[in-house]
């Protein structure tokens, strides 16, 4: 994917970008995990681009395991979300719109480890501590997660 970003913007600038992403809800003893990315200095949950040809399970386990090491055991979907809020405008000026889907894993295993590329730090949170520096689009499935959210939104 990063290959085919970086050529999209050699063609087309900081025009905004339609992009597919992954993310995963990894939730360990009611509590979440969120890395720190290099990138802004926020805090989002794992997750990614989606490479040509992957489904959205392969997406998702694919980028938890290069930004954390983990291996998911079994994924449940959270939600699936677009529109206005899923708009990232990074540092670069670069714009993408994105429809994402979101997973949650409450099975794992392997050891945790950053991605030194894209994380500063790996940390889980309960749901009374969250750091206050969440990426807006994280804000609105780790809110929901933070009020026990048990059904599949759709927005």
């Amino acid at each position: 994917m990063e290959d085919y970003i970086t050529e999209m913007r050699k063609l087309i600038g900081h025009t905004p970008l339609l992009s597919i992403g992954c993310d995963v809800i990894i939730e360990n003893n009611g509590q979440i995990l969120l890395q720190k990315r290099t990138d802004d200095g926020e805090w989002c949950v794992p997750g990614g681009g989606m490479n040509f040809g992957e489904t959205f399970l392969e997406t998702a386990t694919r980028e938890v395991m290069e930004e954390t090491g983990l291996k998911l055991e079994s994924l449940s979907l959270f939600g699936i979300y677009s529109g206005k809020n899923c708009v990232v405008e990074y540092p670069n000026k670069d714009v993408v719109f994105g429809g994402i889907v979101v997973f949650i894993a409450k099975k794992y295993s392997g050891e945790l480890r950053k991605n030194s590329n894209e994380s500063y730090e790996l940390k889980f949170f309960s749901r009374e501590n969250l750091p206050q520096n969440i990426r807006k689009t994280n804000k609105i499935w780790i809110n929901q997660w933070k009020k026990g959210q048990d059904s599949i939104f759709i927005g």
